[in-house]
């Protein structure tokens, strides 16, 4: 049964998701942050639970991505309207603990909904170029390691052009793997470009 349903966490109070949180399994409490509800939950409860140590990488960057940091990146932050401050001051905490190393790589999690990253890093790569700056700007380093070998592997397998050069990276030492990301992410920014063009 879903987390949000079995502990009714909707219906509570601040207060309430707080002691919950507080009596958690570290299982629970990453299921607890991947739940949140940005738009009605209350950000202290999640403030509190992306501070723990127990939270890993792959659900920081899910967390990060339902929080829709795209929504404000490029907003000036005086134009932010005041009922967002709290939201996008706990996306900044979270992007620098993210980039700070604070979150771990778990060999079990998962990036939901990875396009999401991947089109990040496609226009942040862009503003790279064009000398413009974001609000939040992930490390690259940091988030190759956020994907399990087994993602690259998978993702290599789905791309268009199979090559010797994108070998699977369980056969591979890890500097092969990092080697074989960068080039599988180079790709889906290739194509991206060229489906923008092309539409």
């Amino acid at each position: 049964m879903p987390m949000r349903n079995r502990f009714a966490w909707s219906n509570q109070s601040c207060e309430e998701q707080l002691q919950m949180a507080y009596s958690s399994s570290r299982e629970d409490l990453r299921m607890m942050a991947r739940a949140f509800d940005w738009s009605t939950d209350h950000e202290a409860v999640l403030s509190w639970i992306m501070a723990h140590k127990s939270m890993d990488l792959a659900s920081a960057l899910t967390v990060f991505f339902n929080g829709d940091p795209a929504r404000f990146n490029y907003m000036p932050r005086r134009h932010i309207p005041e009922e967002f401050l709290a939201q996008t001051s706990l996306l900044d905490n979270i992007c620098l603990r993210i980039n700070s190393g604070f979150y771990r790589k778990s060999n079990t999690a998962r990036v939901e909904n990875r396009d999401r990253l991947e089109r990040w890093l496609h226009f942040q790569a862009a503003d790279r170029k064009e000398g413009r700056r974001g609000r939040w700007i992930l490390d690259e380093a940091i988030i190759e390691r956020a994907l399990a070998p087994a993602e690259v592997a998978f993702h290599m397998q789905e791309s268009q052009s199979p090559s010797p050069q994108y070998p699977f990276a369980a056969e591979q030492d890890p500097a092969s793997i990092k080697t074989a990301f960068r080039r599988c992410v180079a790709g889906l920014i290739s194509e991206i470009s060229q489906k923008r063009r092309a539409g």
